[in-house]
């Protein structure tokens, strides 16, 4: 059970580190600009650099055939934050493709 627990916390941060990403390019104001962008990347780093780390962890507990698939979660999870966050615009098309994924993953975790 653990090793579910890992891989849910390394696909989360895997998340957080390309919304970090995606923070650092948001307009600030010159003065604040090198602050901001050396922030907002460090806290990237960070955060894959974790999420790499328990993912080998994942890796050494679960065959990778089944942990690979379940890492299409960071594009539920980068979808709906971008949404939340930002107010990106999900198309349906879009929509329909998170709704296939989150699908794929629940077939996949119920064959096991």
């Amino acid at each position: 059970m653990t090793s579910w627990l890992w891989l849910a916390l390394a696909s989360l941060l895997s998340c957080a580190g390309q919304l970090c990403q995606k923070q650092a390019t948001r307009p600030v104001p010159l003065a604040r600009r090198n602050k901001h962008l050396g922030l907002w990347l460090g806290l990237a780093l960070m955060s894959l650099g974790t999420g790499m780390a328990l993912w080998l962890l994942v890796l050494q507990r679960i065959p990778v055939g089944v942990a690979y698939p379940m890492l299409s979660l960071n594009f539920v999870w980068v979808t709906l934050a971008a949404r939340f966050l930002w107010r990106e615009p999900v198309s349906l098309r879009h929509a329909f493709g998170v709704a296939l994924i989150i699908i794929g993953i629940v077939l996949l975790g119920s064959s096991l």
